[in-house]
């Protein structure tokens, strides 16, 4: 599952989704985690209201199942969660290495219903209804 990171410094999240200067995306698993990429953006980052900027960030995170940050806005959450990727704002700065830490720990057990929908992103589900028949 690919998890991405509001981050300023690459190394915290710690940047409202609309002004991060970078996104930090891993793939994570009860195993461990890897950092795959971060993608950097410019320009004119803090324009409240400038809602092309959220359009390459959302490109960006497509195929990530959580996307962590300081703080979003009403406009970017609804577009986040209209991509079945969901949001999770942190009370403070907080650094990407414990987050990753965590969340592997709660994949190893029995992960919370939201989190176990977030790991079947971009995974086909299948359901076979003959398996479910009564059989008289």
């Amino acid at each position: 599952m690919k998890i991405a990171f509001a981050t300023q410094d690459l190394k915290r999240v710690d940047a409202h989704f609309g002004w991060a200067k970078n996104i930090a995306i891993y793939e994570i698993s009860p195993e461990g985690h890897r950092f795959l990429e971060a993608v950097q953006f410019e320009g004119d980052l803090q324009e409240d209201g400038n809602e092309d900027k959220l359009a390459p960030k959302l490109e960006a995170i497509a195929d990530c199942a959580i996307l962590y940050v300081a703080a979003i806005g009403g406009s970017g959450a609804a577009r986040v969660v209209a991509k079945n990727i969901h949001p999770i704002k942190v009370s403070q700065p907080e650094e990407i290495a414990d987050i990753l830490v965590r969340l592997k720990d709660v994949l190893k057990g029995t992960p919370p219903p939201w989190l176990r929908k977030a790991m079947l992103k971009g995974q086909e589900r299948s359901f076979d209804f003959a398996d479910e028949v009564e059989h008289v």
